[in-house]
């Protein structure tokens, strides 16, 4: 497990954890699913959906959805029929004292990564997975 403590994307005094627990149990509550597509040191990354510029891993809300249900979905989306997502680990937010801003459940809150073997059937780009390291799931894929 890795720990970010007093991450500056979380309100003071709050930490996020990154679990890795390959074909573990999944988090609750899962707020979002992302999916690893990974080649040759590389990730399959696309837009982000809220008008980032920057890329990211496919990614969708779960709300008040079943995370294996959102991860599969996602998963047929992105690869198509027959993929087959496992969990790969979480980041987990650990937010004692919410501010205003602050969207996801409390204290807790879970951001799932799934790995996928394919090929993509969407529009994306491959990024080498070292050019990623800012990501706060960073340190489950930079082990794969």
């Amino acid at each position: 497990m890795h720990e970010h403590h007093a991450p500056g994307w979380l309100p003071a005094g709050s930490r996020a954890d990154v679990v890795r627990d390959p074909g573990g149990d999944v988090p609750s509550p899962t707020c979002l699913v992302r999916l690893l597509l990974e080649r040759d040191g590389e990730v399959f990354c696309v837009p982000r959906e809220d008008g980032a510029t920057r890329l990211d891993l496919p990614t969708r809300v779960v709300g008040a959805l079943d995370p294996q249900v959102v991860a599969d979905a996602l998963a047929r989306e992105v690869v198509g029929h027959g993929a087959r997502p496992e969990l790969l680990g979480y980041v987990r937010n650990v937010v004692t004292t919410p501010d205003a801003g602050y969207p996801w459940p409390a204290p807790l809150a879970h951001f799932t990564v799934w790995a996928v073997r394919g090929v993509p059937a969407v529009a994306g780009t491959w990024v080498p997975v070292h050019d990623l390291r800012e990501r706060h799931w960073w340190p489950l894929v930079g082990t794969v």
